[in-house]
C-alpha cells in the first residue's frame, strides 16, 4: 500500500469536490473530478460536466496546457482506456507526458476495470489506487450498481411523523416535514436520473414530480399504475422531460389515451401479491440506461419497495408529530422476529430544523 501524504489527501480531496459538481447531470457515467499537480502547486482542474462531454482529466489537461508535461494527476476513478463518446482519457495523459497517476478506485466498468491502469502502467507511468476509496465509491455508488449488478440503485424517500405516518386516512400529507427537509427532497432528485410515484400519490397530489434545482436537470418521472387509473389532465404530463407509466393493464383505449398525453405504457407482470413485479421494473429502467431511481412514495409504493428487498438506501425524514391512526409506510412489513426485520447500516441522523432526517443503506436479512 503506498504511502500517501497529507498533501495527496488534500489535492485527491478537492478532486472529489469537483466531481461533485457534475452531480445529476452525468448518468449514466460516472463523476469523476481530476487535479494536475506539479512541484506540489496544482496547475490544472477539471470534472466531467454532463453527459457526452469531455471528461475530468482532459479538462485538467487542457487547462494546464504545456505544463502536464512530467506532473501528477489524481483522478477520482482510474482514466477509461477505450474510445466512446470521447477519446480515450489514457491516450490524453500520454501524449501529455503524465509522470504519475493517483486514482481514488477502479473503474467497474467491465471495458475498464484495471485496463486503464495497466495500459499506464505498460507505458512508464507510476500508478497507485486507492486514496480515499471509500469517499470516491460513496460518490459514484450509483455508478457502482449500477455496472456491477446490471440494474439502478434505488433509494427510498419517507417523509413521516414519529409514528410513521405519511399521510392521514384521508390521504392528507402536505406538509408533514418543514421547508428544509423538503429541500433536501429536491436535492435527492438532483442526484436520481427518475422519481418513482405510485398513481395514488398523483390522484391526491397532482405532483409535478420536477427538480427546482437544476434547469438542466430532465427527470425521468415514473408511476406504478397496474389498472392505469391516472388522470388524463396530471400536471407531470404538462412538464418537459419522460413519463413511464408502468402497468398490468391490457386497456387498449386507456393506453392510446395516456400516451396521446406524451407518456409511454410500459406493461410488466404482477407478482404472489398481485402487485406490479419489482425486478421487471427495475429490468426495464436499466435498459432505459437508467442508473438511479428515487422512489417518493406514497406509503403503498414505499411498503412494496421495502417488503420486495429492492431498496439500497433510505433517506427517512421524520417531523415531530405524531398523528395516530394514518398511512403507515411501513404497513405491508411482517418480519418473523427483530432478527428479520428490516435494519438499516452505516447511518447518519441529520438535524433539518425541528425535523430528523436518518440516512442509511438497507440490510437485507437472508
Amino acid at each position: 500500500m503506498p504511502r500517501w501524504t497529507e498533501a495527496d489527501r488534500r489535492f485527491m480531496l478537492e478532486a472529489l469536490e469537483l466531481a461533485f459538481q457534475g452531480c445529476g447531470l452525468v448518468s449514466p457515467n460516472p463523476m469523476v473530478g481530476a487535479v494536475l499537480v506539479r512541484d506540489g502547486k496544482v496547475i490544472g482542474r477539471g470534472y466531467h460536466r454532463r453527459f457526452g462531454s469531455a471528461h475530468a482529466e482532459v479538462e485538467a489537461l487542457r487547462a494546464a496546457g504545456s505544463r502536464a508535461n512530467g506532473a501528477t494527476m489524481y483522478v477520482t476513478m482510474e482514466p477509461c482506456c477505450f474510445e466512446g463518446k470521447t477519446p480515450a482519457c489514457t491516450d490524453a495523459l500520454l501524449r501529455a507526458g503524465i509522470k504519475k497517476v493517483i486514482a481514488a478506485m477502479l473503474d467497474p466498468n467491465p471495458k475498464v476495470n484495471g485496463a486503464g491502469v495497466r495500459c499506464l502502467r505498460r507505458q512508464g507511468i507510476t500508478v497507485e489506487v486507492g486514496l480515499l476509496s471509500k469517499a470516491a465509491r460513496r460518490l459514484n455508488e450509483a455508478y457502482i450498481t449500477y455496472m456491477s449488478e446490471h440494474r439502478p440503485f434505488v433509494m427510498l424517500k419517507v417523509a413521516a411523523t414519529l409514528d410513521g405516518m405519511m399521510a392521514t386516512d384521508e390521504g392528507e400529507s402536505q406538509w408533514i416535514t418543514g421547508e428544509r427537509a423538503r429541500a433536501v427532497g429536491q436535492f435527492l432528485r438532483l442526484m436520481a436520473d427518475a422519481v418513482l410515484v405510485g398513481v395514488n400519490t398523483v390522484i391526491k397530489d397532482n405532483p409535478r414530480l420536477t427538480c427546482r434545482i437544476s434547469g438542466e436537470k430532465r427527470l425521468h418521472r415514473i408511476v406504478l399504475d397496474s389498472s392505469l387509473r391516472i388522470p388524463r389532465n396530471s400536471r407531470l404530463f404538462a412538464e418537459p422531460g419522460p413519463v413511464l407509466v408502468f402497468t398490468a393493464s391490457r386497456q387498449q383505449n386507456r393506453i392510446r389515451a395516456i400516451e396521446s398525453n406524451g407518456a409511454e405504457v410500459v406493461r410488466v407482470r404482477l407478482d404472489r401479491q398481485n402487485r406490479l413485479n419489482w425486478q421487471d421494473i427495475l429490468s426495464e429502467l436499466y435498459h432505459r440506461q437508467i442508473a438511479s431511481v428515487l422512489i417518493e412514495g406514497g406509503a403503498t409504493v414505499a411498503s412494496s419497495a421495502l417488503e420486495a428487498g429492492v431498496v439500497d438506501k433510505a433517506y427517512i425524514f421524520q417531523a415531530p408529530r405524531v398523528l395516530g391512526p394514518g398511512r403507515l409506510f411501513s404497513a405491508g412489513l411482517r418480519p418473523r422476529n427483530l432478527k428479520t426485520a428490516i435494519t438499516l447500516r452505516d447511518v447518519r441522523h441529520i438535524e433539518l430544523g425541528e425535523d430528523i432526517l436518518t440516512e442509511g443503506y438497507v440490510y437485507r436479512f437472508s
